[in-house]
């Protein structure tokens, strides 16, 4: 009699566990494929949001794809291979002034600034910029969001980018580093982890965070087309949900305990050296602390496409053209 009541007893815990469980928990992720420009420690709030599960909190599974530039995430995004991109937001204003008929928006923010390092190859205590004069300086692809930063910072140390140095821009992504380490240029501007490890090795030095240098101006952005944002809002929503979690959350965590989080998109690189490098990207500033991109954040990007002769003045694009400004309001 006890064993058959018991047996009863299990079978009514096992039913009623069966219906408790929550139904997120039993519906299937919807997959995303989400691409980056690069793969750096610049984007840790993207990372931890994945490792961290806030995605999956909200039922999404990102397919992270590297693409080795903002232009061909861009390209990838308009070909319909991916579906989310994280670039730089002068993408979008490219797209709005294009004759694609396919728009974008930007849904979220992710940086507040650049987050590159101008390298040196020994150290400087008392950096001056007046000492690029003359200068090879590795640069990025010109009308790329940190090739306009680059050109900024050096305009407002007093510097003409165009007369005062000489900025190389056609070297690829994947080889910059090795090409620096071999020997070209004076200076150049890296992101995380190429900067920690070239110091490491003894083959580079941090000077300066190029992003302190120029001041706010949202850099890196994630941007999805029109049309998916009008068929699935709820999936945006749920994107941009996770990135202001993850955002609030790698503001106030230990460094270590985010280096524990981030080490499986890092795999090789030490738990120290992801540690420092979160301590000096949030010292610098770099990322956002709510996904909002801001009008004024639009307007200060298309005053330097214009200066850096990108951009007429007459092509200057409305803020609601480029952003949807309503997933990041939504923010719950």
């Amino acid at each position: 009699m006890r064993l058959s009541c018991l047996r009863h007893a299990m079978l009514v815990a096992t039913a009623f566990a069966a219906f408790a469980t929550p139904a997120a928990a039993q519906a299937p992720l919807t997959k995303i494929s989400v691409m980056e420009p690069i793969h750096s420690l610049f984007y840790s709030p993207l990372y931890a949001a994945i490792n961290k599960g806030f995605f999956k909190d909200e039922g999404i599974e990102v397919d992270l794809s590297v693409a080795q530039g903002s232009d061909k995430a861009t390209a990838a995004l308009l070909a319909g291979s991916a579906q989310v991109v994280l670039v730089g937001p002068e993408t979008a204003i490219y797209i709005q002034n294009g004759q694609s008929p396919l728009k974008t928006k930007i849904v979220s923010g992710l940086t507040s600034t650049d987050g590159s390092f101008l390298v040196g190859r020994k150290k400087d205590e008392k950096f001056d910029w007046a000492s690029l004069k003359g200068k090879q300086i590795m640069s990025w692809r010109k009308g790329s969001a940190p090739g306009l930063f680059m050109e900024a910072a050096l305009r407002k140390n007093g510097l003409d980018p165009d007369k005062d140095v000489t900025l190389i821009t056609n070297t690829a992504i994947p080889a910059r580093m090795g090409a620096f380490i071999g020997g070209q240029a004076d200076y150049g501007t890296f992101f995380e982890p190429d900067v920690s490890r070239m110091e490491a090795d003894g083959k580079g030095v941090s000077l300066i965070n190029i992003g302190q240098a120029v001041g706010p101006i949202d850099y890196t952005v994630f941007v999805a087309t029109d049309d998916l944002i009008a068929k699935n809002p709820k999936l945006v929503q749920g994107f941009t949900n996770a990135i202001a979690r993850s955002l609030n959350w790698i503001e106030k965590v230990d460094p270590k305990e985010a280096a524990a989080v981030l080490a499986p998109s890092f795999p090789g690189i030490p738990a120290d050296t992801i540690a420092s490098s979160v301590a000096r990207h949030r010292d610098a500033g770099v990322w956002k602390k709510a996904p909002l991109v801001e009008a004024p954040a639009i307007e200060a990007l298309q005053n330097l496409l214009i200066t850096s002769g990108i951009l007429k003045p007459d092509q200057k694009v409305s803020y609601e053209s480029v952003v949807a400004t309503g997933f990041a309001k939504a923010v719950r």
